[in-house]
């Protein structure tokens, strides 16, 4: 099996939510586990993600999870998820996707190294960025 490298996002009680809107965006096959499945004894996190996993059709795995009660969350400052390739269409799409309720941070648009890039954050205070290979 090759290894492979993807994001894992923390939320803190919208994870179905949040991977509900990914799947809006790009499509693809969810999975999602909640505490309760697994036996958590505490009814106040039973029915939040201890485990959702998406497998879209462009090939992207996002993995996401609430954070349960004692553990520590910071939002933003440790990830940002990147799409990259040279699919234009598809990339444009993605960022028309996130974009809505988010704060786009750099527009997408050409940049000095050739690129189409941007870099948002979606609704949900996750950063993105989308780079088209040698696009505009």
């Amino acid at each position: 099996m090759t290894s492979r490298l993807n994001p894992y996002l923390a939320f803190n009680g919208n994870a179905r939510e949040a991977i509900e809107f990914y799947q809006s965006v790009f499509g693809g096959d969810l999975k999602i586990h909640t505490f309760g499945q697994f036996g958590s004894p505490d009814p106040a996190i039973a029915d939040q993600v201890m485990h959702a996993q998406l497998e879209t059709p462009q090939g992207y795995t996002l993995m996401v999870s609430d954070t349960p009660p004692g553990m520590s969350r910071t939002p933003g400052d440790n990830i940002t998820v990147s799409l990259s390739g040279e699919d234009a269409d598809e990339l444009r799409k993605a960022w028309e996707g996130l974009s809505p309720g988010g704060t786009i941070g750099v527009p997408l648009e050409k940049q000095m190294w050739g690129d189409e890039f941007g870099q948002l954050v979606d609704r949900f205070g996750i950063p993105w960025m989308v780079n088209i290979v040698g696009g505009g």
